[in-house]
């Protein structure tokens, strides 16, 4: 495997899902596989999970790592060509990422949304200029329109908490104070599409995703309705797709409480905000799934790691002609 870009680059689910679990009950085993690689990890926006998981997913394959906050520590990058750099920005992606390619084996990425042009955010410069002018794999750790690698974790756990063939699953919106990207509900979705389950997205009118991403998966406006029966609900705010990165309602009354969540569980990809998106008694109860979730996250990087390590690493008994 070459790039982890999106859900798209998974060859089969349950088996990734399937090896992820054995990783997670050995995550030592494969030691030796990294040894003498090296990881670079950069973030152009904050993390705790991605970042810590990722790392420690290195570390159990043996990998050194390296990590770089570009928003501290690197200089802005200019990512258009033909660009005449007079201005602010001091290096371009060219010469960006064929420097980092040489001193490490991986690299990942880290870049948010701007949500305020939707044809930039959707061009994904960042990820996409790595991608393009690095000679190494690219991993994506969150970009402006997905999340592979919480998207893995939400499916290693669902596979571990199920207690039936074909769960119903629910996605609902819940308010926020802050304009929030799509990027970990776009990526839920088609992971989701993937599954053998019951798959309803809710939210209020307006709050619809990319179409191009929904395709025909069911759409029900109220939360009520969407989540009887539910085995498992998955909270998540993101702002208006149509009116591109807007607020265009507050409703309160779409958090998530126990009352609601019935005899669901309750996952949330963290961090989250107590009492706006859900209420204490849900999070602090034994139907949440969140710490598992982001235990998760380790062995979802792990398995991707694993994947990209073993198609760079000789395969033993075939010699090098060169040496």
């Amino acid at each position: 495997m070459k790039h982890y870009l999106s859900i798209k680059d998974i060859d089969s689910l349950s088996d990734w899902v399937s090896e992820a679990r054995t990783l997670k009950a050995n995550p030592m085993a494969h030691k030796n596989l990294g040894e003498g690689k090296t990881i670079c990890l950069l973030f152009f926006n904050n993390s705790l999970r991605t970042r810590l998981s990722t790392q420690k997913a290195a570390l159990n394959l043996g990998m050194d790592v390296m990590v770089m906050n570009f928003g501290s520590e690197g200089w802005q990058l200019e990512f258009e060509d033909g660009a005449v750099m007079n201005q602010g920005k001091s290096e371009h992606i060219k010469e960006a990422a064929k420097v980092v390619s040489q001193f490490c084996d991986i690299v990942a990425i880290r870049a948010f949304a701007s949500l305020t042009d939707k044809e930039k955010d959707e061009a994904e410069i960042v990820l996409n200029g790595f991608k393009n002018y690095a000679s190494i794999p690219v991993v994506n750790m969150e970009s402006s329109v997905a999340h592979p690698l919480q998207a893995l974790a939400d499916a290693i756990t669902i596979d571990e908490q199920h207690t039936k063939p074909r769960p119903k699953v629910v996605l609902s919106w819940a308010p926020h104070p802050k304009a929030l990207p799509h990027a970990v509900a776009n990526s839920f979705v088609e992971m989701m599409q993937l599954q053998n389950a019951d798959f309803v997205i809710t939210h209020p009118k307006g709050y619809e995703l990319n179409p191009e991403i929904t395709k025909d998966t069911v759409i029900e406006y109220d939360q009520e309705k969407a989540m009887e029966n539910a085995d498992f609900v998955y909270v998540k705010n993101w702002s208006s797709y149509s009116d591109y990165g807007k607020v265009i309602s507050q409703d309160l009354d779409w958090m998530m409480t126990l009352e609601k969540l019935g005899n669901a569980k309750f996952m949330h990809c963290l961090p989250v905000r107590r009492n706006v998106v859900v209420e204490d008694a849900v999070l602090d109860g034994e139907q949440s799934l969140v710490i598992e979730q982001a235990n998760n996250r380790t062995y979802a990087a792990q398995v991707v790691l694993k994947k990209i390590l073993s198609s760079l690493t000789p395969k033993r008994g075939i010699k090098n002609d060169a040496l």
